[in-house]
């Protein structure tokens, strides 16, 4: 949103000017431009969480004729509105009284934390410098204020550390740039410690303590945390089946004393091409598997990144019946891919008087 203000009303000393002028067309024009830009963004990014639940082309066709549901409508108009609100009017006050992360930091620092900070022993007293003066008496900080006017929060980091600052480190830059305009070492705003300011303050050097408990503890559930995400990406399957055994009835006992189950399989294929799957039941000795429109060897074509729902028929003769017990067995439905051979696995049961 910032990059937006700077396109239609210049820099930061501009848009204090242009807040100071009277209300004209030149004013309307720039201010209701960057509005209008809000807007659009809010609605670009609204349409784009929206078009995750349904086919995007489609339904940015049916968005330019007026025929879309009127909950997709209900649903842009609160994303659009939600982020003109945050992000062009609310701003950084999301930041600081809405978004829960500065108090999470704010919590997890201590003594040795390495925090942008401003060195004071060094900076103060501040004051104007002209060309030529001297910097005896008088601290290296010329109260140019780049550092005020880079902070993303409006902060000034020459008051200490605020839960504000979201550590960005733009007034570093912009220190160091003035340090070395007027010839005097940069690091005037820095990485620090409190520990270390204090040290520095009484003339001791620079300290820093990188190994202690919290930073172990913090290290160790980043590592955890990874493991976590590579464990879980190895184990991510490309298929996944589901299977619903009918409820109403729970079996059905056939003229020639067989009994069948009726099953609904839904097979999800979550790879960018056409996959074919082979299913099958394993674990019910006898069993015969039939699905409804297939004839023969059932063989379920999915497609790309597609999910399949059939419903298929588990048959028990009364020879096979025999040899299980009455009540619930369990048994497992098998979908073998055919390009590549690999199985997928859903156990369930077959219900039998």
């Amino acid at each position: 949103m910032v990059a937006v203000e700077r396109i239609w009303q210049g820099d930061r000393n501009a848009r204090i000017r242009l807040d100071k002028q009277p209300w004209g067309p030149a004013k309307v024009f720039k201010k209701g431009m960057t509005h209008v830009s809000y807007l659009l963004i809010g609605l670009l990014t609204g349409g784009a969480f929206t078009l995750y639940f349904r086919d995007a082309p489609t339904l940015v066709g049916e968005f330019v004729t007026g025929t879309a549901p009127a909950v997709a409508y209900l649903f842009l108009g609160i994303f659009t509105a939600t982020t003109y609100l945050l992000g062009g009017i609310a701003r950084e006050q999301v930041c600081i009284y809405m978004c829960p992360w500065p108090r999470i930091q704010g919590a997890m620092f201590d003594r040795d934390s390495m925090l942008v900070s401003y060195r004071e022993f060094r900076g103060e007293p501040r004051g104007p410098h002209k060309k030529g003066d001297g910097w005896e008496g008088r601290g290296d900080c010329i109260d140019c204020k780049a550092c005020l006017a880079v902070c993303p929060m409006g902060i000034d980091i020459r008051d200490g550390l605020q839960l504000e600052c979201i550590q960005c480190a733009l007034c570093i830059d912009a220190c160091n740039e003035i340090m070395d305009r007027v010839g005097r070492p940069r690091g005037l705003i820095a990485y620090d410690t409190f520990r270390s300011l204090e040290s520095e303050e009484k003339g001791g050097p620079l300290r820093l303590n990188i190994i202690r408990p919290r930073t172990m503890l913090y290290s160790g559930l980043i590592a955890l945390a990874s493991v976590v995400v590579l464990i879980a990406a190895a184990a991510k399957t490309v298929v996944d089946i589901n299977v619903i055994a009918e409820r109403n009835p729970l079996y059905v006992r056939l003229s020639d004393g067989s009994v069948r189950n009726a099953f609904t399989v839904k097979i999800l294929n979550k790879l960018y091409d056409a996959r074919t799957f082979v299913l099958s039941v394993e674990g019910l000795a006898g069993a015969d598997l039939s699905v409804v429109g297939i004839e023969g060897r059932p063989e379920i074509s999915v497609a790309p990144d597609g999910l399949r729902e059939i419903r298929a028929y588990v048959t028990l003769a009364p020879g096979p019946l025999a040899g299980i017990p009455s009540g619930a067995t369990s048994f497992d439905f098998v979908a073998r891919d055919l390009a590549d051979g690999r199985e997928t696995r859903r156990k369930t049961q077959f219900r039998r008087p």
